[in-house]
């Protein structure tokens, strides 16, 4: 008697059709001829009859080397369990005796790509893990689930269950209910050069002085580079220099730029090696950065992504561009449906590994907008999201940036708000050159008007 027969007598008995999707029951479980057969022919039946299996006897008369199993008493699971354990195994044997795992190898031999190597053999026997799982219900029953609620509510009051990552400015803050979310995708936009990748290195830096763990995916600056805003931006913070920047005093960190070219002062120069030798405690987590200069950071999947959350035990991710990962694939055959079905792994992956993920695309360059000291602060719309919508509608937030670099000043405007907090509006002041990045100080506004009267 086998899984095969006895799983489609009782699902005929039972006029029970819908069992097959419940399980995830497909025509490839079916190692005989006659079960795929018989799988399809009661799926083409229920088809034409309003979803009804049709009887034993016309099953039989259709099919006529099936064996039908009267009265079967063993369960769904059970049957399910055994069909895709024989499935599993053939896949497996078959897998392994194709010689297509040995092509994979020869290749490392060409490439010398054995992470690329294990990558393609782990994701294949994924793919038959998923495929044998058993699926025993469709969702929770809310009715059935109040002590899962609790518990989970209470894991939540406890801070167990996910935490809230605080902004480094309070409208975001206040729009936002308290901060970004673990388990959820945040996009942030902008036109080319207006300053995405400041903005969210400041909020990866606050972070981290708040305890969490962020991963870097920098995909078009050197490490370098990073390192260097990094430390302007937590110097800045610190207030170590005074800067005077069109006479407003403000407390300053180390210049970016004097830094990028190697240019300071050796005062400033022995200030520097001092403060990036005790910068650990002005951050109480960790910022671990993969840049684009890194030798290691070829594969810049998915897949790879996960793997590195997982291994440094991240809380807070940036992945600065999407458009510079290595896309999912287009199986959807549609334009933009690459970077669409990796904007929604993105999403899911945020949920599957409680991480806050930020992610940074570009918005459409506006033609009639005005050059140099003419141009005016414009975060650009949700409409002007630039590759794919499908980061604008996978988001919980979308965030638009501009900035006016000129005259010291960016706005953040929110685009989207899954729960609320659309349409707000934040002007900050944006000197990121001396790590100055903020929300302005009632002496900032006061000092505008010094001279005015």
């Amino acid at each position: 008697m086998s899984a095969e027969e006895s799983l489609l007598s009782k699902v005929v008995d039972n006029n029970d059709v819908l069992a097959l999707d419940r399980f995830g029951i497909r025509a490839e479980h079916f190692e005989s001829t006659v079960g795929k057969a018989a799988e399809s022919f009661i799926r083409r039946y229920a088809a034409e009859n309003k979803g009804q299996a049709p009887s034993y006897a016309t099953l039989v008369a259709n099919v006529p080397d099936f064996t039908y199993i009267p009265a079967v008493t063993d369960s769904y699971e059970y049957l399910t369990r055994k069909l895709k354990e024989t499935w599993g195994k053939r896949e497996i044997a078959q897998f392994f005796g194709s010689g297509e795992i040995n092509a994979m190898f020869g290749e490392i031999g060409k490439t010398s790509d054995i992470e690329g190597f294990f990558g393609e053999l782990t994701k294949k026997l994924a793919e038959i893990t998923v495929k044998s799982g058993i699926r025993k219900s469709v969702g929770i029953d809310l009715s059935a689930a109040a002590e899962r609620f609790m518990t989970e509510y209470r894991a939540r009051k406890d801070g167990r269950s996910f935490k809230i990552w605080p902004s480094k400015f309070p409208g975001v803050n206040a729009a936002a209910g308290g901060g970004y979310y673990s388990g959820n995708m945040y996009t942030w936009f902008a036109r080319s050069g207006r300053g995405k990748s400041v903005i969210t290195l400041e909020e990866a830096i606050e972070a981290a002085i708040h305890g969490a763990t962020v991963l870097i995916w920098t995909m078009e600056m050197i490490l370098y580079q990073v390192m260097a805003r990094a430390y302007t931006s937590i110097s800045g913070r610190q207030g170590i220099f005074n800067a005077n920047i069109d006479g407003i005093d403000y407390d300053a960190g180390f210049d970016n730029r004097a830094m990028l070219s190697g240019k300071l002062t050796e005062e400033t120069e022995a200030q520097l090696e001092t403060f990036v030798n005790s910068v650990n405690s002005a951050i109480e987590g960790r910022i671990i950065v993969r840049a684009v200069d890194d030798p290691d950071f070829r594969d810049r999947s998915l897949r790879q992504l996960e793997a590195d959350i997982r291994e440094v035990g991240a809380d807070v991710v940036v992945i600065d561009p999407i458009y510079y990962m290595d896309y999912e694939a287009n199986t959807s055959k549609t334009a933009g449906g690459d970077v669409a079905a990796t904007s929604k792994g993105l999403r899911r992956l945020a949920g599957a590994t409680n991480t806050v993920i930020h992610i940074i695309t570009q918005a459409d360059e506006d033609t009639s907008e005005k050059d140099g000291d003419e141009r005016e602060l414009k975060p650009p719309v949700r409409a002007e999201v630039k590759k794919t919508k499908a980061v604008l509608e996978d988001a919980s937030l979308l965030f638009a940036f501009d900035s006016l670099a000129h005259e010291g000043r960016g706005m953040i405007a929110l685009r989207k708000g899954r729960d609320g907090g659309e349409d707000t509006r934040i002007e900050i002041v944006y000197l990121p050159n001396f790590g100055i990045v903020r929300e302005p100080v009632a002496e900032d506004m006061a000092a505008k008007f010094v001279g005015n009267f």
